[in-house]
């Protein structure tokens, strides 16, 4: 895993809990070309959901009873936090900023330790630093801020950085990378040198670099941020294509609707299911991705 410990803000939760109203919904539009509507207004959505807990596959990582305060802070972050990804489901994660979203997927990584509580991988506590490296083998972390991924001179290297790190030969790792970068959505970024991306270019670099070290499954932290339309289409095919298991936060509802199957949200320190979920409206337009008002 490419990693950089950052600061706070942000997952199945193992603790069962009654369902609490998750943020109000509002709702965001894709554009496209015809111009149909197809959605049910600005309503809350209900629908039912299969609790993550039933589920008897063995989670993969996953954080017990959580309790976290940043230092200096007399307010706990986290208060009993649970959650278990496991393979194969696609989870978004929801709350308002600041309600340890973010600090939930840090801790997850090993990245801040938690006053009380546990890290499991395999159902193994973990405790030490050492320990979390196996974790970090088969999870990987897109961090919300790119340039606390990126750090090389050229795209090539941040890439072929995880695969080295994790003991490929620089012959192998460099291998690994150029494989990466040949994928439908990377391509063309090989030769390029990396602090002259775009917010958006390196966004989908560091996604590279974290799908390079081929993780099982994926931490996204608000992977559509600096991204334009284009490049957040490329995102969702990317997604659909190589992230079977993945957990996401994002404020982008209708992302998240076109990318996970079921829902959290984190709300009075704890994790819980969301009863009113991201769902997609898709607007169709004439005018495509060319400016334009509505009458």
């Amino acid at each position: 895993m490419t990693t950089a410990a950052t600061p706070p803000d942000s997952a199945l939760p193992e603790n069962r809990q009654s369902s609490p109203h998750a943020p109000s919904h509002v709702p965001s539009h894709e554009h496209d070309h015809d111009h149909e509507h197809a959605h049910g207004g600005e309503h809350d959505h209900h629908h039912p959901h299969h609790h993550p807990d039933d589920d008897a596959t063995p989670p993969l990582a996953a954080v017990q009873d959580i309790h976290f305060t940043y230092p200096g802070n007399a307010d706990p972050v986290l208060r009993g936090a649970s959650l278990a990804l496991r393979p194969g489901r696609r989870i978004g994660l929801l709350g308002h900023n600041g309600s340890g979203k973010s600090t939930l997927l840090l801790l997850l990584m090993g990245l801040l330790r938690p006053q009380s509580g546990h890290v499991l991988h395999h159902g193994v506590p973990l405790t030490r630093e050492a320990d979390f490296a196996p974790l970090r083998r088969e999870v990987g972390f897109l961090f919300q801020n790119s340039d606390d991924q990126l750090f090389c001179p050229t795209v090539l290297e941040d890439v072929a950085f995880g695969p080295l790190n994790h003991g490929a030969s620089p012959a192998q790792a460099r291998d690994v990378a150029r494989a990466t970068l040949e994928r439908p959505g990377f391509a063309g970024f090989g030769g390029r040198v990396t602090h002259r991306l775009s917010g958006g270019e390196k966004k989908m670099i560091a996604l590279a670099a974290v799908l390079a070290m081929q993780p099982q499954a994926l931490l996204l932290d608000e992977p559509t941020n600096d991204l334009d339309p284009r490049t957040r289409d490329r995102l969702i095919a990317i997604l659909a294509a190589h992230s079977p298991t993945h957990l996401i936060i994002s404020h982008d509802w209708d992302f998240l609707a076109q990318t996970c199957d079921s829902f959290l949200s984190v709300q009075d320190g704890t994790v819980r299911i969301a009863t009113h979920t991201p769902h997609t409206h898709v607007h169709t337009h004439t005018g495509g991705d060319v400016h334009h008002h509505h009458g």
